[in-house]
């Protein structure tokens, strides 16, 4: 059973980061840093980490003179996020 869980997703930040992602198209750095109360470093290294195993896509932009990242989950991010819940889900009815 634990062998289906994704390491990718152990860390608490990566689980919120995917979760986020999941339930909206997209979203900006600064929204997932409020969001999830982390600091710019700890998110940026949780970010790269997901867009490695290529989970997550980066979009870069301006508004106005203001850089803007963008991040949205990919086609693979969701696929194996769903795999990992699920076996969350079976972990958890065995316990019942």
């Amino acid at each position: 059973m634990l062998e289906q869980f994704n390491k990718a997703f152990e860390s608490r930040i990566r689980l919120q980061i995917m979760s986020v992602l999941a339930a909206n198209e997209s979203y900006d750095f600064s929204s997932l840093k409020d969001l999830l109360e982390v600091t710019d470093g700890n998110l940026a290294s949780h970010l790269k980490a997901l867009e490695k195993e290529e989970y997550i896509s980066v979009n870069k932009s301006f508004i106005g003179r203001k850089p803007n990242t963008r991040y949205e989950a990919t086609q693979r991010g969701l696929e194996a996020f769903k795999k990992h819940l699920e076996s969350l889900e079976k972990l958890i009815k065995q316990q019942k």
